[in-house]
């Protein structure tokens, strides 16, 4: 338990400082939507973070989500994963780093071992276009959605 306290703690120091260098305020429900990205592995949407969050804080709204997603976006805690069919999904490491989609089930995982031409950001990619990040994005198939072959 004294883990966890000491791992919540943590996180709300380095929420409460991110907001106050880039003037907002901290509050309970910034903190709970926080804790529960930084404890989900599986990069969820709003609507898996609100069913989340909610019992701890049974009176959130979705759209207090949808803000408190913004704003950790904004002051870089979190990242916005957008997809072509619209979807969205929400990553606690702002850095740089590549994503596998499974093209079934979309289960959005980190891919560690594969590099991010870290060295293109903040250089040009020709004359009238300046690079700001890099995603990554590799799609196929998770182990449970792999087609069988016969």
């Amino acid at each position: 338990m004294a883990r966890t306290t000491a791992k919540t703690h943590e996180a709300d120091q380095a929420l409460r400082e991110a907001l106050e260098a880039n003037g907002q305020r901290f509050t309970e429900q910034r903190a709970a939507v926080f804790r529960y990205l930084c404890g989900n592995t599986e990069h969820p949407t709003a609507d898996d973070i609100y069913a989340g969050v909610r019992g701890a804080l049974p009176d959130i709204s979705l759209a207090t989500v949808y803000k408190a997603l913004e704003t950790l976006v904004s002051c870089g805690l979190a990242s916005k994963l957008s997809f072509g069919d619209g979807s969205a999904r929400f990553d606690p490491c702002a850095d740089d780093h590549c994503h596998s989609r499974c093209l079934v089930c979309g289960a959005v995982r980190d891919v560690p071992s594969l590099p991010v031409p870290g060295s293109m950001v903040g250089g040009r990619l020709s004359d009238d276009f300046q690079v700001q990040g890099v995603r990554l994005e590799v799609v196929g198939y998770c182990r449970s959605c792999t087609p069988v072959s016969t």
